[in-house]
C-alpha cells in the first residue's frame, strides 16, 4: 500500500514536472527564460521545452504594436505663450531582452521621452509657429526619441500630435486681441474712406470753381466785345446805343426780380442818365 502510494505520489511529481516543462507561447508574444536567476533565452510563439525549476519565465512580452497614449501637459513656448499638447505613439518590443533588463519601466519611460522632448521641441519654438507647423513637431520627436529608445530594444512606428491649442487663459487673450484687431482694421478703412471722400469733395468743389471763373471771364469778356460793336455800330450815335443798353438793363433787373432770394430791388431814378453813363465808359474804351 505504502510502495502504491509512492508510485501515485512519483506520478503526480513527473505530470507536474513535465507541465513545468512544457510551454506553449501564444502569436505575438515572445516569453524571456532566466536560469537560476539569469538570463537564458527567449521563448517563441508555439511549443516550447524548458527544464522545469532550473529554467523559469520572468516576463511575457507582447511583440504587437503598443498604443501609448502621452498625457497632456502645458508647455511655455519661446514667446512666453502657454499651450496645451498630448500625443499618441505606436512602438513594437523587436528585443525583448533589451526591453526587459535595458529599462525598468519601457512604457512609462518612453512616455516620459515623449514628454520631456516635446516640451524641448515647442520650447525653441514661437507660438504662431507652434501652431501651425504640427508635421515638423512630430518628424523632429519622432528623430529625437528614435535612438534611444532602440537601446531599450523598442521601435518607434509613429508618433503622432493629438492636440496643440493655446491655455483656456492665453484663447481668451488671443480673443480680445483679434477683436482689437479688427476693430482697429475698421477705423483705419472709416477713416480712409472718409479721407478719399473729403478729397473728392474739395477737387470737385475747385473743379467747379475753376469751371465758375472761367464762364465768368468768359462772360465779361463777351459782354465787352458786345459793348464794343454796339459803340462801332452806332457810331457815337447815342438813341440807338441807349435804346440797346437800356433793354439789357431792364431784361437784368427783371431777371432780378424773378429771383428767389430777392426780397426788393431798387430802380435808379434816372434810368436814362445811368444807361448814359454806362455807354459813355463803353465809347472811351
Amino acid at each position: 500500500m505504502e510502495g502504491l502510494n509512492v508510485l501515485i505520489i512519483l506520478a503526480i511529481g513527473v505530470i507536474v514536472t513535465l507541465y513545468q516543462g512544457i510551454k506553449i507561447v501564444p502569436q505575438g508574444e515572445e516569453w524571456v527564460i532566466e536560469k537560476l536567476g539569469k538570463f537564458s533565452r527567449t521563448l517563441q510563439p508555439g511549443l516550447n521545452i524548458i527544464i522545469p525549476y532550473i529554467d523559469s519565465v520572468r516576463k511575457r512580452i507582447s511583440t504587437r504594436d503598443i498604443i501609448m497614449d502621452i498625457p497632456q501637459q502645458e508647455v511655455i513656448t519661446k514667446d512666453n505663450a502657454v499651450i496645451r499638447t498630448n500625443a499618441i505613439a505606436f512602438v513594437r518590443v523587436t528585443n525583448p531582452k533589451d526591453a526587459l533588463y535595458g529599462v525598468e519601466d519601457f512604457k512609462l519611460a518612453i512616455a516620459s521621452l515623449i514628454m520631456t522632448t516635446l516640451r524641448s521641441i515647442i520650447g525653441e519654438m514661437k507660438l504662431d509657429e507652434a501652431l501651425s507647423n504640427r508635421e515638423m513637431i512630430k518628424a523632429r520627436l519622432k528623430d529625437g526619441i528614435i535612438d534611444d529608445v532602440a537601446d531599450w530594444g523598442v521601435t518607434v512606428k509613429s508618433v503622432e500630435i493629438q492636440d496643440i491649442n493655446p491655455s483656456l487663459s492665453m484663447q481668451d487673450s488671443m480673443e480680445r486681441q483679434a477683436a482689437a484687431e479688427r476693430e482697429r482694421r475698421a477705423i483705419e478703412t472709416t477713416a480712409e474712406g472718409n479721407k478719399n471722400a473729403a478729397i473728392l469733395e474739395a477737387q470737385g468743389k475747385l473743379e467747379a470753381s475753376k469751371l465758375e471763373a472761367q464762364a465768368q471771364v468768359a462772360l465779361a469778356n463777351a459782354s465787352s466785345k458786345a459793348m464794343q460793336m454796339i459803340a462801332q455800330a452806332t457810331d457815337g450815335k447815342e438813341l440807338p446805343a441807349m435804346f440797346l443798353l437800356g433793354d439789357r438793363y431792364i431784361n437784368t433787373l427783371e431777371k432780378m426780380t424773378q429771383s428767389p432770394n430777392s426780397k426788393f430791388v431798387i430802380y435808379p431814378a434816372d434810368i436814362q442818365g445811368a444807361i448814359k453813363g454806362m455807354l459813355g465808359s463803353v465809347l472811351k474804351k
